[in-house]
Parts: C-alpha cells; structure tokens; sequence
C-alpha cells in the first residue's frame, strides 16, 4: 500500500500493457450479491449495510484477525481469479491482442499467483514513504503498518520477485526505472 505498483502498472498501460487490476475486480467481486450474501454469513452481518460491503469495518476485522481475513480471502479470491482470467482470456482473442498483460494484484505473493506469472514485478518503497503517500492521498497511514504485518516479510517477496522498483524517489526516477522494466520485459516477450 503506497510503494506505487498501480502507478508502475498505469505507466506500463501507456505503453501498450493491458492491464487487469485485481483490487479493481476485487471492488466488483464486493457488489457480487452472492458474495456479499457470504460475506454476511461467514463474517458478520455488520459487514454488510444497504446492500453494500463497508469497507471500513471489514478492513478493521479482517486486519486484527487471520482467520478473519482468510475467510475474506476465501470468498472474494476466487471470484477475482475467475474475472482475471476472463479478462486476459479476451484480451487474447482480440484480433490484435496487447504487447502483454500485467497483472496489478497487492497480493501475489501472498496468493501464490506469482507462480503462474511469466515475470514478477515488486514495487517496493520504504514504510514511512508509503505512509506518507496514503496520508496524502486521503487515507489511513496507520493502516500501512496493519496491512504490512499481514503480509509476507518483505526480504521474502524481495527474493521472489524477478524484477525489483524501489519507489523511493520522485516521478522522474520513477518513470526512468519502468523504461528499463519496460524493455526487459519486452525482452522477455521476443
């Protein structure tokens, strides 16, 4: 949260990426009547206000309790996984399909899908920059900190990752280090 994969990944669309967005899809999954009907189920019909997710309290149960959080996951990852491949499956039936296809998804790792990807990307900053960044943006600083501790530890995602984009500096430096990504990438493409 933060570290700027998103913007990696809209840096990537400009240059001719396709992007499927799983916090997008994740956003659609929580409209999903059904889902949301499993939500109320499993985690509290709290959850669930005027037939709408309330993001909010699900984030404040789901980033205090694992087993929370893993039923979250259990429900709307799958539904996420299923848009995802059906996005990438018609992108690829398109007459002229895209250079590639990223997928932006805040917890590959964590979801096992970088083991199905052709590459892996990590967007990386430093936890006060990242909090810095969500605080200007409108959003709960301190919910970096909850947020990272119910992730991998990031040496781990670090040794996983095939490319690294330390997101540490300005604009400038940062669409500098997507050009050399973007080559490699295209590299790894030919």
């Amino acid at each position: 949260m933060g570290a700027g994969k998103s913007t990696v990944a809209a840096a990537l669309a400009r240059r001719g990426a396709a992007v499927i967005d799983a916090d997008e899809l994740a956003r659609r999954a929580t409209d999903d009547p059904e889902v949301l009907a499993r939500i109320a189920c499993e985690l509290g019909q709290h959850l669930v206000v005027d037939g709408r997710l309330d993001r909010g309290a699900t984030a404040r149960v789901v980033f205090g309790d694992d087993s929370a959080r893993a039923a979250l996951e259990s429900i709307v990852h799958p539904w996420v996984r299923a848009a995802a491949a059906a996005q990438e499956a018609a992108l690829a039936a398109r007459p002229v399909p895209p250079v590639m296809v990223v997928h932006d998804v805040p917890l590959l790792f964590e979801s096992g899908l970088d083991a199905g990807m052709d590459a892996n990307v990590l967007v990386d900053a430093p936890a006060p920059v990242r909090a810095a960044r969500v605080a200007a943006r409108g959003g709960n600083a301190a919910g970096v900190a909850a947020r990272d501790a119910a992730q991998r530890p990031i040496a781990e995602k670090r040794a996983r990752a095939d490319f690294l984009i330390d997101n540490d500096a300005d604009e400038t430096a940062l669409e500098r280090e997507v050009a050399l990504l973007w080559a490699s990438l295209r590299m790894l493409r030919s």
